[in-house]
């Protein structure tokens, strides 16, 4: 159920304002009819959430669409002339570019761009955000950008890197799909990190976007020999601070004086 200033929300109130089958109306349909409560301190808050699952869904197409390639970090490249690529294989912004321009390149000129799944997923969050938040308040907020793994995230999206359990599911969600006897010989098939799409697909850079089953096939066809334990997908979910991300869009909304 969905709580706002401790009451039960109506989401009829609300959910008239999305077309069928959208990433909000389904997002509105789990968490109402879920027994866990979800609060939000006001209608523009969840209706904030409702808009960066949108768009993270969203960017996940993009995404896949762009021609950014799967390479392991030793390999990965990306376009000079918006950021240098690390000795480690990730990419930091370049000082005399914008960040949202850089992160905006990644989608125009996708070819020129290539790194491990988790640095996609990254990618992705930060599309998100940028198609949200005013573009000036997302370049001054989200500064000094790293694309490369959980532990190089900005500040204001580190719990995406954090994974926890759930009873509940939702489009816009990190989720993982682990391979527990992963062929030593390519650990880079150690697991997927993928973004729910809803409708029961995700997206996966490097697999695509698929059902499930096609994520645990893949995996499994990289397992160590004689492995009888196959790839699963984990009850786990990672998530941005929704609420802190609101706080920071009001904040960038507000007036200047």
């Amino acid at each position: 159920m969905i709580i706002i200033n401790n009451q039960t929300f109506d989401v009829g109130t609300i959910i008239g304002e999305y077309p069928a089958q959208s990433i909000e109306r389904q997002v509105l349909e789990i968490l109402s009819a879920d027994g866990g409560r979800h609060t939000y301190r006001s209608a523009d808050e969840l209706r904030f959430e409702l808009a960066l699952r949108r768009e993270i869904v969203n960017a996940s197409y993009a995404l896949y669409k762009s021609g950014f390639s799967f390479r392991v970090f030793r390999d990965s490249f990306c376009n000079p002339a918006y950021w240098n690529r690390m000795p480690d294989g990730g990419f930091s912004l370049r000082e005399d570019v914008r960040p949202g321009d850089a992160i905006r390149d990644i989608f125009v000129n996708g070819s020129l761009y290539a790194n491990e799944c988790a640095t996609a997923m990254i990618i992705v969050y930060y599309k998100a955000l940028l198609e949200v938040f005013p573009e000036d308040a997302f370049n001054g907020i989200f500064t000094k950008l790293i694309l490369m793994n959980w532990q190089r995230l900005h500040r204001e999206i580190r719990e995406v890197g954090n994974i926890q359990r759930t009873g509940v599911y939702l489009p816009g969600d990190r989720r993982y799909f682990d391979n527990p006897d992963v062929d030593p010989l390519t650990p880079e098939w150690q697991g997927e990190n993928v973004i729910d799409l809803g409708d029961g697909r995700y997206y996966g850079h490097g697999i695509g976007i698929h059902r499930a089953e096609v994520f645990i096939n893949a995996l499994n066809g990289r397992r160590r020999e004689g492995s009888v334990r196959s790839a699963y997908l984990m009850d786990t979910v990672g998530r941005p601070n929704f609420r802190r991300l609101f706080d920071l869009y009001v904040q960038s909304a507000a007036p200047q004086r």
